[in-house]
């Protein structure tokens, strides 16, 4: 199954100890309030509007709802689909599964650390690119993969994948 990324409607600098306009969450506590099974779509909406869960999102949406902070924080490291930090416009994601392993998928990730100059889980400086390693893509026959958004990419090297990294920088340029 594939989960496609949320988009944050509010740009947002990379930035996690930026203050955020909490005021924005008020339509959203308001819609959810009192509804039984409200947390997980509590944290979705939050997420969809800022990119990420800031910390004090969490403390707002606990003072207004009454759900504990531990189990708020809880779900939100539970399921992947949450995120607690801000992450890069372009999320890549490289299969480390059994079948892209045993076809270097190392040495995908390896380039795009070089190339981006970011360790795993890390967002370039400039918010465009977040890395990302990945257990299983589910594209066993195209080994070894990465995802861009939805895009996926596969028989790479880490020639091929410094080449697609060019052609997204490239893109972004063109569209500024």
């Amino acid at each position: 199954m594939r989960i496609k990324r949320i988009q944050p409607q509010a740009q947002l600098e990379l930035d996690e100890d930026k203050p955020v306009d909490l005021n924005l969450l008020d339509e959203i506590l308001l819609k959810y309030k009192g509804k039984k099974g409200n947390l997980i779509p509590l944290l979705q909406k939050t997420q969809e509007l800022f990119g990420f869960i800031p910390e004090d999102a969490f403390t707002k949406i606990s003072a207004e709802t009454g759900h504990k902070l531990s189990t708020m924080y809880g779900v939100a490291t539970f399921y992947a689909q949450f995120r607690l930090k801000p992450v890069g416009k372009h999320i890549i994601k490289v299969c480390h599964g059994t079948a892209c392993h045993v076809q270097n998928a190392t040495a995908l990730t390896v380039a795009l650390q070089e190339a981006l100059k970011v360790n795993d889980g890390e967002t370039t400086k400039d918010g465009l690119f977040t890395l990302e390693s990945v257990a299983c893509l589910g594209c066993c026959s195209l080994a070894p993969v990465m995802m861009i958004g939805d895009e996926t990419y596969g028989k790479l090297d880490g020639k091929k994948t410094v080449k697609i990294l060019r052609e997204i920088k490239k893109s972004e340029r063109a569209n500024k």
